[in-house]
């Protein structure tokens, strides 16, 4: 089984995919196109971040490809459709970098509230400016959140454990935490907030959510951050209104072009302004988010050629694995009438008793793990592919 791993992601992947069996190869950058295509030839599993782009082109020129994973958080680098009608099993990491990236919006905040890049500047520059003009503690303050899922919720709370007053609003139907209050639409929290923290996901109807009228619905001097998707905000906007000073200053880890790779040039409208914080896409880069990350999706990975596990899959059907105790068939197929009866009828031919089954559906898809007892035959594989129905069948 080979591995590919790309942009640099942490060594605990290659070091658990290794144990498991698996030939890696590790490269630091992004790949794209033609250069990609070329670097998948006999891969099994492929390891990205944010920046390689896996499109349907990439899918159908990638036939021994069965898994993806995406050592982030976003999934929207990869055509999930196409994905999904080639069999190839999507995992992400929700979770792992969650705390990373609040800490980062924390401290932005702050050095935002106290001009701090302003005053390490002048202290290093020789210039002495002991004042607390402009200067403001963010307890009593009010953070109003733009998407309240799992990085959103945990800034609530850590928020208002500093002393902040918490609104949030998200299209879905959310339960706050602690004394953080719902709002029922994006204008009510843009009007009411003095920190406005952009934490949504890269949904293309996401692309653009915050322009030039959502920041004028936004009340004078307030402080603004987007560590989420790059799209999601209209930079051209965004400047013009930190230049005439409606907006008092802006936080931005993210970008709409982003270099696929260090020491690549960045070029932003927003680099030069005193009252911006430019950072490059570092929200999860700590090193207990990466080697959680690593550690986490290499496991999905792992566990779905060992025993085509798919829990947490961001595109099939979701059926836990365990060590079988013989053979162990999953089978990924087109969500019809009669498939079940169709692929048992195939193993009871054979002689093959089943020992357990689980089945799960998403949509267009079904998905079942048929632990069976019984030697199989050496045809076995090649009849189930034969199946009108498979899209992807394994015999472990």
């Amino acid at each position: 089984m080979k591995a590919l791993l790309l942009e640099n992601i942490h060594s605990e992947a290659t070091r658990i995919l290794t144990k498991r069996g698996y030939d890696v190869e590790n490269r630091a950058g992004a790949l794209t196109d033609g250069d990609l295509v070329a670097a998948l030839e006999g891969v099994s599993y492929l390891g990205i971040r944010s920046r390689t782009q896996i499109t349907r082109e990439i899918l159908e020129a990638a036939p021994s490809l069965k898994a993806v994973g995406a050592f982030c958080i976003g999934t929207n680098q990869i055509d999930l459709d196409a994905a999904t009608e080639a069999g190839v099993a999507v995992f992400n990491a929700p979770y792992s970098n969650t705390r990373s990236v609040v800490e980062l919006a924390i401290a932005e905040i702050i050095c935002l509230a106290r001009h701090l890049t302003d005053r390490n500047k002048d202290v290093h520059e020789g210039r002495w400016d002991k004042s607390a003009i402009g200067s403001h503690e963010i307890r009593g303050r009010t953070l109003g959140i733009i998407g309240y899922g799992n990085i959103g919720s945990q800034l609530s709370v850590v928020a208002e454990a500093l002393g902040m007053r918490v609104y949030y609003y998200d299209i879905a139907d959310r339960l706050p935490l602690g004394n953080a209050k719902g709002l029922g639409s994006m204008e009510e929290l843009l009007e009411v907030s003095e920190t406005v923290s952009v934490h949504v996901d890269g949904r293309a109807s996401n692309a653009g959510l915050i322009g030039e009228a959502q920041f004028a619905q936004m009340r004078p001097r307030t402080l603004f951050l987007n560590l989420c998707r790059g799209n999601v905000v209209d930079h051209d906007a965004l400047y013009d209104n930190l230049v005439s000073g409606h907006l008092a200053g802006a936080a931005i880890d993210v970008y709409p072009k982003e270099p696929k790779m260090k020491g690549e040039p960045m070029v932003s409208k927003l680099q030069g302004l005193s009252n911006v914080i430019l950072t490059p896409h570092i929200g999860g880069s700590t090193l207990e988010a990466q080697v959680d990350i690593g550690r986490y999706v290499a496991g999905k990975l792992a566990d779905y050629e060992t025993y085509g596990a798919t829990s947490m899959c961001v595109n099939l059907p979701e059926v836990p694995g365990a060590s079988p105790e013989n053979h162990r068939i999953v089978h990924l197929h087109h969500n019809v009438p009669g498939v079940m009866a169709r692929l048992n009828h195939l193993l009871a031919n054979h002689n093959m008793n089943i020992a357990s089954q689980t089945l799960s559906t998403r949509g267009q898809l079904g998905y079942a793990v048929t632990d069976v007892s019984g030697e199989a035959p050496a045809d076995l594989l090649t009849e189930l592919e034969a199946l009108d129905e498979t899209v992807r069948v394994r015999v472990l």
